[in-house]
């Protein structure tokens, strides 16, 4: 078997065998298949595509290039959740703990921000002491003692993926969806939950930019986890305008604090809720989507969700005082208000602007390794459909450098459109695929 046979069958658009991909994602993981051949195959996939059934052999290949985790010694079932990325999202700190005390074990490995995407580690490391590098043996004794855990990638885990993702990254070949579905997905079989929740965001702060785009990686990856004897539901969620208010790590942190306590946006509470009840459906604890938004209702208000974030942050070694005295998480030195240039109806608060002025601001990176700050960000007071005046308070502006908030503030009202006519309110929602 040779790999330049393997490109050019893909070149010509031909389906490749299970023993074919093996052989090509083996070998550029041992480095015995050059970067400009990967390169090339990687390309013939974006421009031909691949049929369900050979993705479903990538993910397999690129999860199986590493270690693969069995949390059965340590729980009967796990649940797990994957966000495509986005602005505002901080819904693993609330969903996590909700499912959790729900009685359903929940093991998460994240992600750090890339971008203008927050990361849930970054967020939790604005908790003093709050430890994301737990071994595997702390990751299972926490799972089975906790009943959930929240730390970063292991770098045994599908290492393949690491490597076809840093050539993506620099050759024009990171928007193929079999590639996006495969890189995702590998990951979280690596990763051993038995069921997983996928939340695929679409719209101006998302990668996927249109519902069809959407759809199709969805319902790609619920196959995959199909033929790889694994249960997904996918949800399709708004991503036009950040979810809830607070953009940038502490302000999250405070945000998914405040939604623990039975407040919060009422936005981001909603998300939370349905994300948790779908965890709960996958996870057989709930009948159907009423019953499960139930019992995450339940767990919220009744205060068993922030019990079990306690437990989590303890768990992993963060300072308690500082959450359950949320004006301690780092602050920011200046904060200013950025006004409405109109009268009229919000049309438009663009995620993609209002995620790109974080990262100036310092809350995200440009490249992997970026050290950020903490306490900065943004506070966004109003979402598309509701009425504002000129002079309305639109966003509050987190910095601690005074230079950057000229340009943050112009960056931010370029993402703002106020119409003369009503605005239908932006949905949370646009399908759900199982």
């Amino acid at each position: 078997m040779r790999a330049v046979d393997i490109i050019i069958k893909k070149r010509d658009r031909q389906e490749l065998s299970e023993g074919e991909i093996r052989y090509f994602v083996e070998g550029f993981t041992r480095g015995d298949i050059p970067d400009y051949q990967a390169a090339a195959w990687a390309m013939a996939v974006l421009l031909n595509g691949m049929t369900t059934q050979e993705t479903t052999y990538l993910t397999l290949a690129m999860a199986q290039s590493g270690k693969i985790l069995d949390l059965s010694s340590a729980v009967r079932l796990a649940v797990d959740k994957h966000s495509t990325g986005g602005v505002g999202d901080k819904t693993t700190l609330v969903v996590e703990p909700v499912v959790a005390a729900c009685g359903l074990p929940v093991g998460k490995m994240s992600g750090r921000g890339l971008g203008f995407s927050g990361g849930t580690l970054d967020k939790l490391e604005s908790i003093p002491g709050c430890r994301v590098n737990l071994s595997m043996d702390e990751f299972l004794d926490q799972l089975k003692n906790e009943g959930l855990v929240l730390i970063g990638q292991n770098d045994d885990l599908a290492p393949a993926d690491g490597k076809f993702y840093a050539l993506r990254d620099v050759t024009g070949t990171v928007q193929s969806i079999p590639l996006i579905a495969s890189s995702i997905m590998s990951k979280k079989l690596a990763a051993g939950a038995q069921a997983i929740l996928l939340d695929v965001k679409v719209g101006l702060g998302a990668f996927m930019q249109t519902l069809e785009e959407a759809r199709q990686l969805a319902r790609l990856m619920v196959d995959i986890a199909s033929l790889a004897n694994r249960k997904a539901t996918a949800l399709i969620s708004d991503m036009h305008q950040p979810l809830g208010q607070a953009v940038g790590n502490s302000l999250e942190v405070c945000e998914a604090i405040e939604t623990l306590h039975g407040g919060g946006p009422d936005d981001f509470r909603e998300h939370c809720l349905m994300v948790s009840a779908h965890l709960l459906i996958l996870g057989e604890f709930a009948r159907d989507e009423n019953h499960g938004l139930e019992l995450a209702r339940r767990a919220l208000d009744g205060g068993k969700a922030w019990e079990k974030f306690r437990a989590l942050v303890r768990a992993q070694g963060g300072d308690l005082t500082v959450i359950d005295n949320p004006n301690l998480l780092p602050k920011a030195q200046f904060v200013e208000e950025v006004f409405s240039p109109g009268s009229g109806w919000l049309s438009q608060v663009n995620a993609k602007e209002v995620g790109e002025t974080s990262v100036l601001l310092g809350a995200g990176r440009a490249k992997k390794g970026d050290p950020i700050d903490h306490s900065v960000g943004i506070i966004v007071h109003h979402k598309v459909g509701e009425k504002v005046s000129t002079g309305t308070p639109l966003f509050s502006i987190h910095a601690n450098r005074k230079d950057l908030l000229p340009a943050a503030k112009e960056k931010l009202l370029s993402g703002v459109k106020v119409s003369p006519e009503p605005v239908e309110p932006l949905p949370l929602f646009y399908d759900v695929i199982r």
